[in-house]
């Protein structure tokens, strides 16, 4: 059964203009409660319907050629499977595979090194990283405010046609929180309609014991930072967290990614260094480099045998969402782009 949030709209806001029409955040009640405070930026249809067009819309970049979907791909739960790193306008490629996009109303931080820590703040990243958008907040303001349709968009969801950088950011939020994965055949299983087979069940025992600690359910992550054991790449000389705080203590520490969609947000990695979950397993079964923050975990390999290396892939399988993935509303928003002509 669905648990619906009831937001605190500011009920007198909504009688005074009685405009948007305001949504809640679904989700089930076996997931804990969000992190994103929606108090402050309310949940509206109109909002979300402006924040999925800017999403999809590539004049974020410098070049309008590259927008928000180019590394994150609905068909891919909002990551890219085409290459190990993100690319940008011009041909550029960046130094990091770009994460998978769900459930976002759970994280308080953002990035592989965690460097912002506010879903609003997030989308600044890629639109002002030289080899992303490389693009200035000014300056897509701008192209926003002379454009056609979207002026009238930013009236319908903000009562303002004056686009500012502000609710820019807030729009994309809140298409981004509507972006919730749970509709696997393990959340049919957690919600008592279906049953694992044996093999996924003997998957299952065997993620408890080795996996669950830090890909922790239902999200399958515990949105902390660790030290997973990977040798650096010598060209990308990607140190993660340790970049960003310049704490000995942080050097190799990379989020941890949830679990959820494997099947379609390959490759896997910060650096999308691996394209098969059994070449994941054979970097966990196998000698880490011994550097002093490694997670505690991995200390010792996972003793797994082949089959129980299959049996464990089998469970993994079950955290595929095929209906978030194929969603239409989450898609592009053609009507948007190609609105119908009125005779």
């Amino acid at each position: 059964m669905k648990n619906k949030v009831l937001l605190l709209f500011f009920a007198l806001g909504c009688l005074a203009f009685g405009v948007n029409s305001f949504e809640t955040l679904e989700y089930p009640d076996y997931f804990p409660a969000p992190v994103y405070d929606l108090k402050k930026n309310p949940l509206s249809k109109e909002k979300i319907a402006l924040g999925r067009a800017l999403f999809y819309d590539p004049i974020l970049s410098k070049n309008n050629t590259i927008s928000c979907a180019s590394c994150h791909s609905p068909y891919n739960a909002f990551a890219h499977t085409d290459h190990d790193l993100s690319h940008g306008i011009d041909d550029q490629i960046g130094t990091r595979n770009a994460p998978a996009l769900f459930n976002l109303a759970w994280q308080k931080s953002f990035m592989w090194d965690g460097a912002i820590n506010h879903l609003d703040m997030q989308a600044l990243a890629p639109i002002s990283h030289p080899l992303e958008m490389n693009e200035s907040m000014a300056e897509v303001v701008k192209k926003l405010q002379n454009h056609v349709q979207y002026p009238a968009s930013f009236f319908e969801a903000f009562q303002d046609s004056l686009v500012t950088g502000e609710h820019l950011l807030k729009a994309l939020s809140q298409f981004q929180l509507t972006l919730i994965s749970s509709a696997s055949k393990y959340d049919e299983v957690k919600k008592g309609q279906a049953e694992f087979s044996p093999q996924e069940q003997n998957g299952y025992v065997l993620f408890q014991k080795n996996c669950n600690s830090c890909h922790s359910e239902p999200l399958f992550t515990n949105h902390e930072f660790a030290n997973n054991g990977l040798a650096i790449d010598s060209s990308l000389q990607d140190y993660g967290k340790g970049m960003i705080s310049k704490q000995p203590a942080d050097s190799l520490l990379f989020k941890i990614p949830s679990l959820r969609n494997l099947s379609y947000t390959f490759p896997y990695m910060h650096d999308g260094r691996f394209q098969k979950l059994n070449q994941v397993l054979q970097h966990y079964t196998t000698s880490k480099n011994k550097s002093p923050n490694l997670a505690k975990a991995l200390e010792d390999p996972m003793a797994l045998t082949v089959n129980e290396k299959v049996d464990l892939i089998a469970f993994l399988l079950t955290l595929n969402d095929k209906k978030f993935v194929f969603d239409p509303k989450h898609q592009f928003p053609r009507a948007f782009f190609f609105p119908k002509k009125t005779n």
